[in-house]
């Protein structure tokens, strides 16, 4: 059994009900002015707290031999592999439907290809 997923105006409901026994047991509501946020004014955002890079940049180190060294077995590796050859397919009998002058369906048959 599928279960009735609540609508926009049963939600509406639920949530007035809520706000009217919270305020009928003394509940009061606080008015915000718009484009408040929940933030703490004085406090930083934390982007601005936190450094990404501390350390000093440091220089690179470039090694071309070991690059070359590198590409060098790798052409190697691609030379010494055999090519296997795809093996062909063998054919494979499907079955074929054969259809009247009317697009009905007859009789299915194999047919090798």
């Amino acid at each position: 059994m599928v279960k009735k997923l609540p609508t926009k105006a049963d939600l509406r409901a639920a949530l007035e009900q809520e706000t009217r026994r919270y305020l009928n047991k003394g509940g009061k509501v606080e008015q915000v002015p718009a484009g408040a946020t929940g933030t703490d004014p004085g406090k930083p955002h934390t982007f601005q707290s936190s450094r990404l890079f501390s350390e000093p940049r440091s220089s690179r180190t470039f090694l071309p031999e070991v690059v070359a060294a590198i590409e060098s077995r790798r052409s190697q590796l691609k030379r010494s592999r055999r090519s296997v050859p795809k093996r062909s397919r063998l054919p494979q009998p499907r079955r074929k439907t054969i259809y009247d002058d009317f697009g009905e369906p007859i009789r299915k048959v194999w047919v090798d290809d």
